[in-house]
């Protein structure tokens, strides 16, 4: 096999032209073998394939920087950057990194994890081989077209020209990025694409000029000097140009021969330029090209079918289902209720909302910060919208959540799916921080559920708020069966509830953390004790009734949460006490650690970071017995 013999790129430009079919085509069987048994992001990267054997044949030399705009585009890059004999570690525990990785490979220039980053931090590279007078580098940025939908894309592109030196975009154009891409921006590459027939006339009539003795040479250069003219009756002048990018393309991004002699004759332009590809996502696998939506990231599947292995168990619903149902539910019995995605309406369960109340649902692309302030307008306009993002994504308005909706008192609901560890994506998609920035939003009421029957209550409490904005954060993950035939019933704000009767030690769990801290607390019964354990369910606010009347008795007061240990549930919690009892236990605040967590099952990575059930109780015994260590070390002094 090519690939065998691939320790860096400077292998593959060693290849000859013809052989770089060969060489792609080996790639995509190693993605997808690899992918039927770790999951993974299937389709993205088998559509960037001839794509990266292309530039590496062209730009094999380490000086170069290459920057891919999310990486889901790039197993093939890690496959041809000395990393094919780890790659069946993909996505699992201590293996290859599921998206661009900094500290895994010298070849990842730049970390990517979310999307509208590329040309930004290209720009960066590409201004600092000005800087160091660095002539022999190219800094590339693989763009896909879906982050052609985000604001961050055309803030770099304003600046590159000023400031780009020589720096090649490549846009990777499939019509897609997670769904099918939305909005104007795609009209207008849609328009820019619509050529394909021309395309595919334009490319026969090349090939059969070659064959022609003699003159074929000639009739070539006539070709070339007749195809800026032809393309531009078709495709007409584009924005790209107007920002002043030596705009390129569209050409087949699946034609490794026409990639490489393109990127050779750009390679000597020390100009910003643009340049435009057209790929299939999944090329090369069947049911990934006819279904890339569902295949763009997948668990473990049959190589030869493509459909999901299961271990034979019906599946239980997520809390993605649950909460797709029932806003559905809310929303036949109030018609102000509308949803918004930022480009991933089937991963937020939306779909068949879209479907339901296609009027009343909007996919704004990837562009959160831009959905939250359309979300800000609609509430002031007296609408309920429900944003629902992923937590990892969220975090990319901040500004908006606090100057937009925050400080304006809009009754804009949050619904942050994936909150907390995520499993095999990593860390670039952990839900960990919201708690933090969350709490920061004066007015902002904060929820979550340990189950899928408290997801419903919520959604119905957030729905029937008027004053402020809700955010409920939720896992990644399966529900327990529950009734949800009757309607959902609000919740009282800022009430908890008891998870488990119990004296002296009172355990404070948030969400997810629930189910953990009563099996923790039955662990402890084994060591002579019996923990009270209470799903807090609100962390703004906080339940100050329960704690007063309560938190005196307790020997010990432990919060538990599937967040980062600043500006959470724990914090708060430890923040009134301080304040606001005279006479507070002593507080144990169990959370994720304070740096980022890595890849690994969602089981493997709570056993890693102690908050699985035997960790919870393992770190309560280990409190207790260092504060009676230092109670007997106190009364040792005094005698």
């Amino acid at each position: 096999m090519l690939l065998d013999n691939i320790q860096s790129p400077k292998d593959v430009a060693a290849l000859p032209v013809d052989k770089l079919v060969f060489l792609a085509h080996e790639i995509r069987e190693e993605i997808i073998r690899v992918c039927s048994n770790n999951g993974g992001h299937l389709a993205s990267s088998l559509g960037a394939v001839d794509l990266t054997v292309a530039m590496f044949h062209v730009f094999p030399e380490e000086c170069n920087r290459i920057v891919w705009d999310t990486g889901h585009q790039a197993y093939a890059h890690k496959l041809l950057t000395g990393r094919h004999k780890q790659f069946d570690t993909l996505r699992t525990m201590g293996g290859l990194c599921g998206f661009l990785n900094r500290d895994e490979s010298p070849w990842d220039h730049f970390g990517a994890g979310h999307a509208c980053t590329s040309i930004s931090a290209a720009l960066g590279f590409s201004q600092g081989a000005i800087l160091r007078q660095d002539d022999a580098r190219h800094t590339l940025a693989i763009l896909g077209d879906g982050a052609a939908t985000g604001g961050m894309t055309y803030e770099a592109i304003n600046n590159a020209c000023e400031h780009g030196g020589r720096m090649i975009v490549i846009l990777n154009d499939n019509e897609m990025s997670i769904s099918k891409n939305v909005g104007a921006i795609s009209r207008v590459l849609t328009r820019l694409t619509a050529t394909r027939t021309f395309l595919s006339i334009e490319r026969s009539t090349w090939r059969a000029l070659g064959r022609v003795p003699l003159i074929g040479r000639r009739l070539r250069n006539l070709a070339s000097r007749t195809k800026f003219s032809l393309k531009h009756l078709v495709v007409p002048k584009n924005f790209f140009q107007d920002f002043g990018f030596r705009y390129y393309g569209p050409l087949d991004g699946h034609d490794i021969p026409l990639l490489v002699q393109t990127l050779i004759q750009l390679k000597r332009i020390n100009l910003p330029v643009f340049l435009h590809i057209l790929t299939k996502k999944g090329k090369g696998c069947s049911f990934a090209e006819s279904n890339p939506t569902k295949y763009h990231g997948f668990a473990p599947f049959e190589p030869d079918t493509g459909e999901k292995r299961t271990n034979g168990e019906v599946p239980l619903p997520s809390y993605t289902d649950v909460f797709g149902a029932t806003v559905c539910e809310l929303a036949r019995a109030d018609k102000r209720i509308l949803a918004i995605s930022a480009a991933m309406p089937e991963g937020t369960g939306l779909q068949e909302f879209s479907q339901l109340y296609p009027e009343r649902f909007f996919d704004v692309g990837i562009a959160e910060p831009h959905a939250v302030t359309f979300a800000a307008g609609l509430a002031a306009d007296g609408f309920k919208p429900i944003v629902a993002i992923y937590s990892t994504f969220l975090q990319r308005s901040f500004d908006q959540i606090i100057h937009d909706v925050a400080l304006q008192k809009l009754p804009v609901i949050f619904a942050l799916d994936r909150a907390g560890l995520v499993g095999a994506d990593g860390a670039t998609h952990h839900g960990v921080l919201d708690l933090g920035y969350l709490r920061m939003a004066p007015g902002m009421v904060i929820m979550a559920p340990s189950d899928g029957e408290e997801l419903r209550r919520m959604l119905a409490t957030a729905a029937g708020h008027e004053q402020g904005p809700v955010a409920i954060r939720y896992p990644r993950g399966s529900v327990q069966p529950f009734d949800d035939q009757q309607p959902p019933e609000p919740l009282e704000i800022g009430r908890s509830v008891t998870a488990r009767e119990g004296t002296g030690i009172h355990i404070w769990a948030l969400g997810s953390m629930v189910g953990n801290a009563v099996k923790a607390a039955e662990l402890l019964t084994e060591q002579g004790y019996d923990p009270l354990v209470v799903d807090a369910r609100f962390v703004a606010p906080l339940d100050e009734l329960r704690l007063r009347r309560e938190a005196g008795a307790a020997t010990m007061l432990i919060t538990v949460e599937e967040n980062g240990p600043i500006g959470g549930f724990g914090e708060a919690v430890n923040q009134f006490c301080r304040e606001e009892l005279a006479d507070a236990p002593p507080l144990l605040h169990l959370a994720l650690p304070g740096d980022f967590v890595g890849h690994g099952t969602h089981s493997q990575l709570l056993h890693k970071v102690q908050l699985d059930p035997e960790g919870i109780a393992g770190q309560i015994l280990t409190a207790l017995s260092k504060r009676q260590t230092n109670a007997d070390g106190a009364s040792g002094a005094r005698i």
